[in-house]
């Protein structure tokens, strides 16, 4: 089954239109909001390169667990 993701909010516009093992690949400042300064306070304190790096960081995924399962207590 093919999946059509738009992510023309999420990324800056010259990612738009590649594929997601291009996008994994990016650097963090190819999501929109990020800069080349960000990459580089990225790298220097978590050693993240890419995109994939961010989101597999033990931090990040342990942060966005956390807070979605505070989400969900009522």
């Amino acid at each position: 089954m093919a999946v059509n993701v738009v992510l023309d909010k999420a990324l800056d516009k010259e990612y738009e239109i590649k594929s997601l093992t291009e996008i994994l690949a990016a650097p963090p400042s190819a999501l929109a909001g990020l800069t080349a300064a960000h990459d580089k306070q990225l790298l220097d304190a978590l050693k993240i390169k890419t995109i994939a790096d961010l989101g597999n960081n033990k931090f990040f995924r342990l942060a966005a667990t956390l807070a979605d399962l505070a989400a969900k207590e009522g």
